[in-house]
This record gives structure tokens, C-alpha cells and sequence, in this order.
């Protein structure tokens, strides 16, 4: 079983910065895609960014252009840079895993961290 941390979660203030890091282990599992979602109360968890192992990305209309996901495929890490954020980032962000590189089946989780953006 893979199991993903999350780290970096905080508080920020709006147009501020923060990076978020996650890390997958525990399995020999081979993992060819890593990305983000994120939640809010009363609403589905939404796609923020992924990456597969090949470098091939894709972005949540919110965010493109503000946000930019990497990985470390030899870590097996993917990081999420948030710049410029707004009080409607705030969430709960949560690490995804996927053995296919489709960027849209996801096969693990990670417990999520939490995202605060003070106006």
C-alpha cells in the first residue's frame, strides 16, 4: 500500500506564497502520476494540479497560471508552488497518487493539510 504525506500546509496572507510538499512511500508500486486536489466544506473536492512521471501537467481552471506543480521522480515527491493566492484558495489540500499517467484515475491519498488565505 502507498502511503502520501502532506507538508507546507499554513497560513498566508492574500497575493503571499506557500509550497506545499508531499511524499509517497511504502510500496514498490510503481507510481507514474502525483497531483493535488483540494476541498472546501459543501463542496467536491476539485483538481488544483498533477503531473506525470513524464513531466505532462494539468491544471484547475483557478489556478492556471498562479500555481505550478513538479516532481521528483526519484523521491518520488511532487511539490505545489502557490503564488499570488486569494481568500478562495483556502482549503483543504490533499496529495493524490496514480499508477496510470492519465491525470485522472487516482489510486491513493494522503490525509490533506490545511491551506488558510487571510485577506
Amino acid at each position: 500500500q502507498v502511503q502520501l504525506m502532506e507538508s507546507g500546509g499554513g497560513l498566508v496572507q492574500a497575493g503571499g506564497s506557500l509550497t506545499l510538499s508531499c511524499a509517497a512511500s511504502g510500496s514498490d508500486i510503481p507510481i507514474n502520476a502525483m497531483g493535488w486536489y483540494r476541498q472546501t466544506p459543501g463542496k467536491q473536492r476539485e483538481l488544483v494540479a498533477g503531473i506525470t512521471r513524464g513531466g505532462r501537467t494539468r491544471y484547475g481552471d483557478s489556478v492556471a497560471g498562479r500555481f505550478t506543480v513538479s516532481g521528483d521522480n526519484a523521491k518520488n515527491m511532487v511539490y505545489l508552488q502557490m503564488n499570488s493566492v486569494n481568500p478562495e484558495d483556502t482549503a483543504v489540500y490533499y496529495c493524490s497518487a496514480g499508477t496510470l499517467a492519465t491525470l485522472l484515475r487516482w489510486d491513493y491519498w494522503g490525509r490533506g493539510t490545511q491551506v488558510t488565505v487571510s485577506s
